[in-house]
């Protein structure tokens, strides 16, 4: 009857040490099943994140009309877009603001999102960035008027980070940022 208890009471801790060594040996084994290889690349692309985007620098001011060719707009996606270039940059910053010293832009790590009017003249700004799974949503404050757009457009660029942005929330749909 004694060795009976024995056996019954050292059962519990024998079943223990049993789930406990499994337990061990497999996660020794699913830890050994990947190789390494310090020449690769990372597996997958930066993600898209979500949150807000800080904006690093931003300008408001007036644009000519006769000159919004120069903006990389989308064709049915006017009044928002980006720009990833600095020749570009250099472009547009040479009409937005004739005689001022172009801003430096690493446009490696940034990019300039813009948006500006399209049916009347009102002044217009940047206010925050929204990122929901990499596409940014830009919300501007513009005030209300019934000023047609003659010979300028109010316009509002911001630079941020390009970090996990694939899109910008357009009216008619996605615009797509090139890596």
């Amino acid at each position: 009857m004694l060795t009976l208890r024995f056996a019954n009471a050292e059962w519990p801790k024998a079943s223990l040490v049993l789930c406990i060594s499994v337990t061990l040996l497999l996660i020794f084994l699913s830890s050994c099943s990947h190789s390494i290889d310090n020449k690769a690349g990372p597996s997958q692309p930066v993600s898209p994140i979500t949150g807000e985007a800080e904006i690093q620098q931003s300008w408001q001011g007036d644009y000519p009309v006769d000159r919004l060719a120069t903006l990389p707009e989308k064709k049915g996606q006017p009044g928002i877009g980006y720009i990833a270039d600095p020749i570009i940059f250099g472009k547009v910053w040479a009409v937005f603001k004739p005689g001022e010293a172009e801003p430096r832009i690493d446009f490696e790590e940034n990019l300039v999102i813009f948006v500006r009017n399209t049916h009347y003249y009102n002044r217009i700004q940047i206010g925050k960035i929204k990122l929901e799974k990499g596409i940014a949503e830009v919300l501007a404050m513009e005030t209300l008027s019934a000023r047609p757009i003659e010979d300028v457009v109010a316009i509002s660029m911001a630079v941020v980070s390009r970090k996990g942005i694939i899109g910008i929330q357009a009216r008619e749909g996605v615009i797509q940022v090139a890596k």
